[in-house]
């Protein structure tokens, strides 16, 4: 039986400004996006070690999203969350990503508080030799 204990981290609402979205306004003018990041550590540590190299550094996964919402302008939001986990991926050893962005500022004729896309990978299962 396998004992060992999982670490979720999550960050939540974090708050970017950005060119992303379909319409010529959002792309010259800008808005405001919330997102969260959800990830959970491949392989931690047994028994759990007190120190900072034991996990992924909060500052660390917050640059990822910042500087992913800064560099590049993206028509979808779902591609945002895609090129989010790509960057965690290549940097970091996780086995679950999940990225909710909230665009709160929705150009659509309608009343609501913010149109919200989660996108989510997972590692596939390792197989275990006999």
């Amino acid at each position: 039986m396998d004992t060992n204990p999982s670490y979720t981290i999550r960050l939540c609402n974090i708050v970017v400004y950005g060119f992303h979205g379909v319409h010529p306004e959002e792309k010259s003018l800008g808005q405001r996006f919330e997102i969260d990041l959800e990830y959970r550590l491949k392989n931690p540590a047994t028994p759990w070690v007190d120190e900072e190299r034991s996990t992924i550094s909060y500052v660390n996964a917050h640059n990822i999203v910042s500087r992913v919402c800064a560099e590049k302008s993206f028509n979808l939001i779902e591609t945002l969350g895609s090129r989010i986990i790509e960057e965690m991926r290549e940097c970091y050893s996780v086995d679950i990503i999940v990225v909710r962005i909230r665009k709160p500022s929705v150009p659509i004729q309608g009343i609501l508080d913010n149109v919200e896309v989660e996108v989510v990978w997972q590692a596939e299962p390792e197989q275990t030799s006999k």
